[in-house]
């Protein structure tokens, strides 16, 4: 019954910031990797950035320098800062976590980006 809530999405101007956090919920024993993911409206999910147990962080072309992706096992929550957003940035953002096992995402959270 592992649930993940993002949150930290809303409206923000561009070249603002935004934080995202997925906290994952119920029994978690063991966390592999995490992402995130986003679709904008008329668009394919994408991958935005992945985080390896050991640490180790992939991103998409056009997010590089500007987003870092980052956990904390030991909050069971993973984090998302996004700097200098751009309106193509707009999108509902998931986070996907393998806990326990399996893989799970999270219910999405909307970011606008405003210009």
């Amino acid at each position: 019954q592992v649930q993940l809530v993002e949150s930290g999405g809303g409206l923000v101007q561009a070249g603002g910031s935004r934080k995202l956090s997925c906290a994952a919920s119920g029994t978690i024993v063991t966390i592999g990797i995490i992402g995130w993911f986003r679709q904008a409206p008329g668009k394919q999910r994408e991958m935005v950035a992945t985080i390896a147990n050991g640490g180790r962080t992939n991103y998409v072309d056009s997010v590089k320098g500007r987003f870092t992706i980052s956990r904390d096992d030991a909050k069971n929550t993973a984090y998302l800062q996004m700097n200098n957003l751009k309106p193509e940035d707009t999108a509902v953002y998931y986070c996907y976590e393998f806990l326990n096992g399996r893989g799970y995402w999270g219910q999405g959270t909307q970011v606008t980006v405003s210009s």
